[in-house]
């Protein structure tokens, strides 16, 4: 009776794990979606020239308003992205407005998309690249290795001085 009970647990435990499994797939996962306003230069013999000011409308809500050489961004979970883009291509011109959709990779996090090249028509690999954050190094310490004391406190500092000690026990 224990062994059938004990079974019966095990395997209602190995199709909840399932289920949460099979959940998050169709859930997907997040992405950090950046949105380029930036001519493409020299694309194929062709330059494709910034828009004025694009406004990039998400899930009914405005995430981006960008001028020429500028850069937003949208987190989204899943691989169905849908934006509306209301596109002004020169000053005091018209606006016209572009539903987009787009399936994002699920092995990448960060996702560039250029906005220009995206609404000339022209392939995924005009349009898409994978962010890859700056490296900043850090700043190499200069002093020399085994100058001062045993603990790096430098060869001017005793006990004295900063911790208080110059007047014996103080008022104790």
């Amino acid at each position: 009776m224990k062994a059938k009970r004990r079974i019966l647990f095990s395997l209602l435990l190995v199709l909840l794990l399932v289920g949460v499994a099979a959940a998050m797939m169709v859930i997907g996962r997040g992405h950090t979606v950046y949105f380029d306003n930036k001519t493409l230069e020299d694309y194929q013999g062709q330059t494709y020239k910034a828009a004025e000011k694009i406004v990039v409308t998400v899930k009914g809500e405005e995430v981006a308003k960008l001028g020429k050489r500028e850069r937003g961004m949208s987190i989204w979970i899943g691989q169905n992205f849908k934006m509306i883009l209301e596109v002004t291509q020169e000053k005091g011109g018209e606006s016209e407005i572009h539903e987009i959709d787009l399936k994002l990779p699920y092995s990448v996090d960060g996702i560039v998309v250029n906005l220009p090249a995206l609404l000339a028509g022209l392939p995924e690999e005009a349009w898409y690249s994978e962010f890859v954050p700056a490296v900043t190094e850090e700043p190499v310490d200069e002093g020399v290795p085994g100058e001062g004391d045993d603990f790096g406190l430098g060869g001017d500092m005793g006990l004295e001085g900063e911790l208080g000690l110059e007047d014996g026990l103080g008022d104790v």
